[in-house]
Parts: C-alpha cells; structure tokens; sequence
C-alpha cells in the first residue's frame, strides 16, 4: 500500500505539472458542437421525444413487473436480451440472479432509448449524425454496469474470494499502466514479456536485402526446389508493421505464400521520428514501393513482379500503379488489394474523426512534433471496439486483478508506429476528407496527376465482411475505378482475421463471384459462399497469369548483398 501510495503520488504531480505547460484545446474532437446541433433538432421535435420517452417508461414498468414476478417465483421473458455476441453479460448471475438480470436490462433499455434518440433526429447532417451517434455509443459502453464494481457479479465474487486481493492487485496494474504512458492511461493488452519478434513472432527465415530511410526490403529464404519467376512484393501499411503477414508459423501469410513456390519480400517501414517530418506520400511511393522493384530486379534478375498491398499498403498500390502507367512503366502484372479503400466518401467510423476542426488540432500537433505519435493511432482505432479493446481489459486488468493474457496478435496490435507529419496530413485531407485518390486527376504524387482509370493491370480485391477500418461496401468501390481485369472475394470476420485466415484452421468462409455490378449489395446478393480460407483462390488467380518457373533463388545470391537477417532492424524499434 505504501508503494500504491507513493506511484500514485508521482503519477499525480507528473500530471499536474504537463497540465500547467500544455496547451490545451477546448473541445479538441469537436464533439460539443455536434451534440449542441443535435439538441437544437430535438427541441423543435418534441413529440418525436416524447414518443421515445413513452416507449421507454412502458418497457421501464414491465420490466419492474416482470422482476417483482421473478422474486415471487414466477417465471417471465426478459423485457429485452443481449445479443449473444455480447461478452459483458456471458457470467451466468446476469440471468440467473433476479437483481442482476433487472440491473443488466435496466441498462440495455436506457442503451436502446439513447439510441433510438440521437439516430433519429430529423435534419442533421451526415458527418454531424455519425458523430453523435459514434459518442453517444461511448458513452453508452463506457456506462455498462459490467464495468462497475458493484454492478458486476463476477468481480463481486472475485472479491468476495479473495478478501479484496483483486482489487489492489487491480490498482498495482492500473498505476503500471499509468507509468507506462507516463501520465497517460495505456492499457496493458497482452503479456509484452511474452512475445520477442525474430524470436518467437515474425520468425520466417530471410535477410534484408535493401534499405533506405524508409524502408527495409526483406527477401525470405525459399522452402521448394523451384520458384514462381516473377517474384512477390507486399506492401503493408505502416500504420502498423508488417509481421501481422508472419506471426506464427502456422498462421503466417508469408511462410505459405514461400511454401507455394512465390520468391517474397516484404517492405518493413521504419518507424519514423521528426527527422522524417517532410516525408510524404510521394516519398513512400518512390523510396517505397518503386525502390523495392528496383532492388527485387537487381536481387533476382526478374523485371516482372506480382504485388499486394495491405490496407494503406493497398492505397500506395493504387496510386503507385497510376504513376507508372502514367510512366509507361509495367512492372507490376498483378496488383492484389488486402481491405484496400480507393473511394473514401463512405469511410465507415474513422470518418468520425475526420472534419476541418480536428485537422486543424491534428496538424497542430504534429508539427509541432514532426510526426503522429504511435499510441494516439492506435487509441483511435481501438474506439473503433471499445468493449472488446478498452472496457473487457478494464474489468479483466483493474477490477479482476488478471494479468492480460499472452497473445500474439495483441501485442501486434500494441506495437505501434508514427507517422510523418506532412505524409499523415496529406492522406487524411486528400482521401479521407476531400476523396481526391477516386477522382481522375485529383492529386498529384510528383508531379504525376493520379488517374486510377488509367491502370490495366489485373487486380484481386480481399475485403472482409466485418472490418470496422475499412468496410467492404467501401473497399468494392475499388472494383469500379480501375480500368482492367478484376476479381473481388470477401472473406468472413474484420480487418485482421479475415485476411490472416490460413487453409489449415479453415476458420472463415469466403463469398465469390465473376459478376462485378456497381453495386456490393447486388454483388453479395449473387455471390456464392465458399467454405475456407481464401488463399488458395488467390494463389490460382496468381497461376492463371503466370506460372513459369526457375530454380529457387537464395536471398543475397544475385547483386544484393544480405544486410542482417530478418525480421531486420527497422521493425524492432519500439516507442517509449
């Protein structure tokens, strides 16, 4: 206790005194102004409040009927049920005891009527309507009683079990995770001792065989006699770093994709500081991806390659794609697109944090600094799941008293990366808030206007069904700018299962088609769903282009010498 007492103490002063140098932003999210709009509509809709309050307080006196019943031994359907996925209620107590069952309906109706309020307002506009509901579902989840102490009988018995242990084990964990952010709460996802990349994630054998300020180009030793001639390069994006295609063995895209006879590398972003603030896209595209097809030529002899771009990685593609069409350059004979967006005008729940007011403050920031910092990302894509990515490790971390459990993809998913100030700025106001990328001619990337129309290569689109970062109807979008062949697959769960979905586990279905219509629901409606994983459709799509080989190549056998071996340097750099 005198330690708590003493960590707390230092947290607190450590606090205070960045409040005193900060320079702080009223509302820096722009939150309140949505909320004042959306006030203002429902002032002049009262009967449409007054309905919503009438269907809540029946619902609320049938509920309290129902319980009275329930204590009286009688048996009675609940007013209202939590979906099965919902983790937060899966303790049997929230059934079976009738206060808890009354405490957890009690709050699933007053999530209902918040909902039902904020996403039925007459006249608000799109962007305005997406963020009050996005904030209102904050702090809907932030209010469950599930994570409360008094409210949730599973801590309860922990409690009771323990003689209070939980709760102070619980504290110790959430000073650590004070400590960690130095100041700023960073929630331990995952045992971080657990996990060591080159060691035991991220293990495929390789060397890097290039690099330049941006990037480490990994070419991953052979596992078969003989090899695909024109070689592999993926691009991952650098929102988070590339051994996500290589975590274990046994779900790595990049081990199968060797073991099928492709020639791989890999682009490993660095993690940049404020030495590379005026770094741009344009710089990711040469350094990045036109760099590495020089050195995939000079490493292998071959000028032809087949490319993937993941996420970001895909954009970068796309727009890399453009410029060497616009080049006459055709190295590049299929272009594959992981839960790639071109078209940004439905963005999905980032668009919540995309408008001219949170720019501005976004700008700010970086400039001062040079560059995003990696944890304010990642805290953003984790609201995209609140209850599975910040409020489960709540309750599990601080008021179970659990140490998180080891798992690799969490500790992936912890591993975070900056971004270039002039780079991130660029993106998020070119594609995301002005959806230039989609436009023909609409930007500029070295003075090469960008016209996705203009690319003939072959392309293969991966979506998936559940992705919160990128929504699928989004990604299809893909489907109607480019100008050549293309086949689009969507694969069951989100951004990350679904693509690293391996044939053995066979865990997730797919959806194909050889109709492309303008529309996704009509391309869903006449797709047919295939049981496994998608990678063997796409390795068949690969062979349909090509499928000439030559002897394995080995990497630092042609005119690149090895560096080190992989997973290389740039990918161990970690932010403090």
């Amino acid at each position: 206790m005198a330690d708590i007492a003493e960590r707390s103490q230092r947290i607190v002063g450590e606090w205070l005194k960045r409040q005193s140098r900060a320079d702080h932003t009223a509302d820096p999210l722009n939150i309140g102004r949505a909320f004042m709009e959306m006030t203002t509509k429902l002032i002049a809709n009262p009967a449409r409040m007054m309905q919503a309050q009438l269907g809540f307080w029946q619902d609320y006196v049938t509920l309290w009927q129902n319980t009275t019943r329930r204590i009286m031994g009688m048996d009675t359907d609940p007013v209202i049920a939590a979906a099965t996925s919902d983790k937060r209620f899966k303790d049997e107590a929230w059934k079976e005891n009738e206060v808890f069952d009354f405490i957890k309906q009690s709050y699933l109706l007053s999530a209902r009527y918040v909902q039902d309020v904020v996403t039925h307002v007459d006249g608000l506009d799109t962007k305005t309507a997406q963020k009050v509901d996005f904030y209102s579902r904050q702090f809907i989840d932030a209010m469950s009683p599930s994570n409360f102490l008094l409210t949730n009988p599973e801590v309860l018995r922990k409690t009771a079990e323990t003689g209070g242990e939980n709760l102070l084990k619980g504290l110790n964990n959430l000073l650590g995770d004070l400590e960690r952010g130095k100041g700023q709460l960073r929630i331990k996802m995952t045992d971080t001792d657990a996990f060591k990349v080159g060691e035991n994630i991220g293990v495929s054998p390789g060397k890097v065989v290039f690099q330049n300020e941006l990037m480490q180009l990994i070419q991953y030793t052979p596992s078969t006699e003989k090899v695909l001639k024109r070689p592999l390069v993926i691009a991952p994006p650098w929102i988070n770093k590339f051994y996500i295609l290589d975590l274990r063995p046994k779900n790595s895209f990049v081990r199968w994709a060797v073991s099928q006879g492709h020639t791989v590398f890999v682009i490993s972003w660095v993690n940049p500081d404020e030495k590379l603030a005026e770094k741009g896209f344009e710089d990711y595209l040469k350094d990045g991806f036109l760099a590495a097809l020089d050195a995939i030529e000079a490493a292998t002899g071959e000028r032809e390659v087949n490319a993937i771009g993941y996420c970001l990685g895909g954009t970068l593609l796309a727009a890399t794609l453009a410029y060497m069409t616009a080049k006459g350059d055709d190295r590049i004979k299929t272009a594959t697109f992981f839960v790639t967006m071109m078209d940004f005008q439905e963005s999905g729940e980032l668009g919540v944090f995309i408008d001219e007011e949170q720019l501005r403050a976004l700008e700010d920031k970086m400039n001062k600094r040079g560059y995003l910092e990696g944890s304010e990302m990642a805290s953003t894509f984790n609201m995209l799941r609140a209850n599975d990515l910040i409020w489960s490790f709540v309750v599990n971390n601080y008021l179970m008293g659990n140490d998180p459990f080891p798992f690799d993809l969490l500790y992936w998913n912890a591993d975070s990366t900056r971004m270039p100030a002039r780079m991130h700025s660029f993106y998020l106001r070119k594609m995301y808030q002005e959806n230039l990328l989609a436009k023909s001619n609409g930007i500029e990337l070295d003075g090469v206007p960008i016209d996705l129309g203009s690319i003939k290569t072959p392309a293969y689109f991966l979506s998936t069904r559940e992705d919160h970062i990128a929504p699928w109807k989004s990604t299809y979008r893909g489907t109607q700018l480019l100008g050549g062949p293309k086949r689009f697959v969507l694969a069951a769960s989100g951004h990350i299962a679904g693509v690293v979905n391996p044939p053995e586990g066979g865990k997730y279905g797919h959806w194909i088609s050889k109709d492309l219509p303008p529309d996704p629901d009509s391309w869903f409606q006449g797709a047919t769903e295939m049981a496994g994983s998608w990678w063997p459709d796409w390795q068949r799509w690969i062979l349909a282009s090509s499928k000439a080989q030559v002897p394995a190549r080995q990497p630092g056998d042609g005119k690149l010498t090895a560096i080190e071996e992989a997973p290389g340097s740039y990918v161990q750099v970690k932010l403090t």
